[in-house]
């Protein structure tokens, strides 16, 4: 019975993965937003850059159905105006949603980040497209050496 339970919650958890991974989404539920997660986050969490990117990650249980759960930040130390934090946090969600499937191919336990951009100048979008692979095939390799 408990072995049932767990095979078909695979399978859900399966569909849903390849769901997501064919539509390219980033909707509510794979979205970081308990002030009690980023704070565990910001404490016990390991940190991974390819800069101007820099990912802050935990392994934890959290309620979505999705493997991870992601939030991005830009400092209003480096970006006074909130228009010009506002367009990067776009530009990094975006570059985010188009590359996902790296990290959930890999995942197999929950896990949670926060992408941060960490340069003083905004850069174009095909750079942080390629600097945002760049970090997720890393974050990949760490949580493969961590499994080990």
């Amino acid at each position: 019975m408990v072995s049932s339970k767990i095979a078909k919650k695979k399978i859900i958890l399966f569909s849903l993965l390849m769901f997501v991974l064919m539509k390219h989404t980033f909707g509510r539920e794979e979205k970081l937003k308990s002030r009690k997660i980023i704070g565990r986050l910001y404490t016990e969490g390991k940190s991974i850059k390819a800069f101007p990117l820099r990912m802050v990650y935990l392994q934890t249980d959290h309620t979505s159905d999705f493997p991870c759960q992601a939030a991005v930040s830009v400092p209003k130390r480096n970006f006074k105006k909130a228009v010009d934090r506002n367009r990067i946090k776009r530009l990094l969600r975006e570059s985010y949603r188009l590359q996902k499937q790296i990290a959930y191919s890999e995942v197999d336990k929950p896990y949670v980040y926060m992408i941060s951009y960490l340069a003083r100048d905004e850069w174009k979008y095909a750079d942080i497209e390629h600097k945002m692979k760049k970090l997720l095939t890393l974050f990949t390799e760490e949580i493969k050496k961590d499994d080990r």
